[in-house]
């Protein structure tokens, strides 16, 4: 919905109110990574016309040297103030140090257009596709991140501070007071987190956002990482969302937990199906599988994000799906009805947000829907093999292999030979 001049006279508003000193117009480049242009309060208006200029061809992917001027467009259902002030030294008149506020921007061209390379837009691409489709998705995350001690000279170690392990409740040390820091610091800005809890591996903590719409969702997903590393700092410590920090210990992954709704209903759900699953919930799972080794590259965009994908840790290794295990690829946890979803498991928190969402959405959409996924029909049979396979014989709730000549179904599901 476009910003009225009632909106940013209300922003221009709490600013005010609110001391802010400085405006940090926030985006991210194509690998994720969180980046701002900072205005002043004499700037502020400006800013939230959209007037405020960047040269996007210093950013990898963004533009050519011929094309470097780009637009912040921002959003301003995006306004958040920072729990924090600016860090800056006492003005010349004496006052305090002001706050800092930000706002998610999209990029655009000088004269209007939307930027095609815009992570962000990306995503709002896919919704528009859903929606046209007649769906909306709803996600949660499970973002997952370890906390170290920095060195005596200030820089990152992988020295962790406690020995702790799965749902520990550990003795209240920095890293839990971080964590609980990261969360409070979430609920003042009005993200949605619905848990924390400690993680397997020593120094690992996970935080979990409540389910929300994609875009919402991504913009939260981004303010996490830089409000966990921020808040890490103060704290004397290190955060990382690096896949896999430590040789020999569980990696962090980003669980992502997806459903479509379709005229207020999940459309996920359906009460004499297959484990109550319904046929857009079934196709929609077939997409994500037959997909997965391409959206891989943006999901899991590093080459450390590999090291986490082996065996014996809890993360894929196979493109699968399960009622129970853990381990596969996809999981269909055991909650129905409004709360009926599939769990990628592949994901990983160091990926860009914007882009991780759109290709899944993407990769569901393509394998649900009449039309745009050529091996509809086979992927439909296999996967309806699969669960009558399952209700039969299966004890684990994972079917991976077929009995007749051990191929993998899911290798099967993929190549839709």
């Amino acid at each position: 919905m476009p910003a009225t001049a009632a909106d940013t006279r209300e922003i221009i508003d709490e600013l005010k109110k609110r001391h802010v000193r400085f405006l940090l117009l926030q985006f991210t480049d194509l690998l994720g990574v969180n980046k701002a242009v900072e205005v002043p309060s004499s700037q502020f208006e400006r800013a939230l016309a959209g007037e405020v200029t960047f040269d996007g061809s210093a950013l990898e992917g963004f533009a050519r040297v011929e094309e470097a001027d780009a637009l912040l467009v921002p959003d301003l259902a995006t306004f958040r103030v920072f729990p924090w002030d600016s860090g800056t030294a006492e003005g010349g008149d004496g006052e305090a140090d002001g706050a800092v506020a930000r706002l998610i921007c999209d990029i655009g061209y000088p004269d209007g257009r939307s930027f095609e390379g815009c992570p962000r837009t990306t995503l709002k691409r896919q919704i528009e596709r859903a929606t046209k489709l007649g769906f909306t998705m709803r996600v949660g995350c499970e973002v997952e991140f370890f906390i170290f001690e920095q060195s005596e000279r200030g820089e990152p170690t992988t020295r962790t501070l406690d020995a702790g392990s799965y749902f520990d409740l550990v003795p209240v040390d920095r890293g839990e007071q971080a964590r609980r820091a990261i969360v409070a610091a979430l609920e003042h800005m009005k993200l949605g987190v619905e848990a924390s809890h400690h993680e397997v591996a020593p120094g690992q903590h996970e935080i979990d956002l409540s389910v929300a719409e994609p875009l919402t969702m991504a913009d939260q997903w981004a303010s996490l990482r830089f409000i966990a590393r921020t808040i890490a700092v103060r704290h004397g410590l290190v955060a990382t969302f690096m896949p896999k920090p430590i040789y020999g210990r569980n990696g962090s992954g980003m669980h992502t937990h997806q459903s479509l709704v379709a005229k207020g209903k999940n459309a996920f759900f359906h009460a004499q199906g297959p484990i109550q699953l319904s046929e857009v919930g079934r196709w929609y799972i077939g997409g994500l599988l037959r997909h997965a080794r391409g959206y891989c590259a943006v999901t899991n965009p590093l080459v450390n994000s590999y090291k986490r994908l082996v065996s014996g840790f809890e993360a894929p290794v196979n493109v699968s799906w399960s009622t129970q295990n853990v381990s596969p690829l996809i999981r269909v946890p055991a909650q129905r009805g409004e709360a009926t979803r599939c769990e990628n498991r592949m994901p990983d928190p160091c990926a860009n947000p914007y882009l991780a969402i759109a290709v899944q959405l993407a990769a569901g959409l393509d394998g649900t829907f009449p039309g745009t996924c050529t091996k509809r029909s086979i992927i439909w049979r296999r996967m309806r093999w699969s669960v009558r396979r399952w209700a039969s014989t299966s004890t684990s709730g994972i079917w991976t292999r077929s009995a007749r000549n051990g191929r993998s179904t899911s290798d099967r599901l993929g190549s839709g030979s």
